[in-house]
């Protein structure tokens, strides 16, 4: 899928790239496999903002993917490649021999007129899903499982594909894209293949318009205001990094850099061999 650049007509032109859609073959969703999708402007139940920066865009509807393949042993043909306005990746849109259709999230490669079947008989092609023991070591694969049965959770943006290292006591050993060496009941079902519509990392959106477009509204720099509405607003010197004593925090004072997220007692850490910066987990 190429990416489409455009004569610096206008400031905004001059940096703005587009996907030119080349590989999407059907323009409307399949009516039975799409809901809608509610705004929220950032708020909960009960009307507060809880999540800034949120609000308008372009209405869009929610395609229901199929992420646990469950269809062992019927085979599928790959009727579209779609569009989908809530992900980076395209869908491939399949009709089984039962006539039933459902979307999958489209790997490199994959076209109309394909054929894909799931389950631990099925050979190791592009778009076919199988258990981590059913594929053969060194395959990239994507829509990995975390746990039998729940439905793939890694691995599912554009580009992404991770590879089958090893298998040993039932486990299998994954490298995920980040670099993290994670080990995987061997009874999940993986996708074999890459993620298709790899150039998306290089579209530009060029022009605040397009984030608007996205439901994304600007959000002032908290130091660019003032002390009493921001912990890094107001100070005579300026930096970016909010200088001096200032750690750059959220509007209310938690860290915004350097701040752990991850519980350091999580129970996964357990199956985690490699971290992501390289260093092995450290066992208890």
């Amino acid at each position: 899928m190429p990416i489409k650049t455009f004569r610096p007509l206008t400031p905004s032109l001059r940096y703005i790239t587009y996907a030119d859609f080349s590989d999407v073959t059907k323009t409307k969703p399949e009516k039975s496999l799409v809901e809608p999708r509610k705004k929220t402007g950032g708020r909960n139940c009960y009307g507060r903002i809880t999540a800034r920066g949120i609000g308008g865009g372009h209405k869009q509807k929610i395609r229901r993917v199929d992420f646990k393949r469950n269809k062992h042993g019927v085979e599928a043909t790959v009727t579209a490649i779609e569009y989908d306005p809530g992900r980076s990746a395209r869908l491939a849109l399949l009709t089984y021999a039962d006539g039933e259709k459902r979307y999958i999230v489209a790997p490199l490669g994959l076209q109309v007129g394909s054929r894909v079947v799931s389950g631990p008989t099925a050979p190791p092609e592009v778009g076919n899903a199988l258990p981590l023991k059913a594929i053969p070591v060194g395959l990239p694969i994507h829509n990995i499982e975390l746990i039998p049965g729940r439905g793939a959770q890694l691995v599912r943006s554009a580009g992404s594909a991770a590879t089958l290292m090893s298998r040993d006591g039932g486990y299998a050993q994954v490298r995920l894209p980040s670099g993290e060496i994670r080990l995987i009941h061997e009874d999940c079902y993986a996708t074999i293949g890459q993620v298709g519509n790899p150039e998306h990392e290089n579209v530009v959106l060029g022009k605040a318009g397009r984030s608007r477009h996205r439901g994304i509204r600007p959000i002032t720099r908290g130091v660019a205001r003032n002390p009493v509405d921001h912990p890094n607003g107001g100070g005579a010197g300026k930096a970016k990094s909010g200088g001096g004593w200032h750690q750059l925090t959220s509007p209310w004072g938690l860290l915004a850099k350097g701040y752990r997220t991850r519980d350091r007692h999580k129970v996964s850490n357990r199956f985690i061999v490699i971290r992501r910066d390289g260093r092995p987990m450290k066992k208890k």
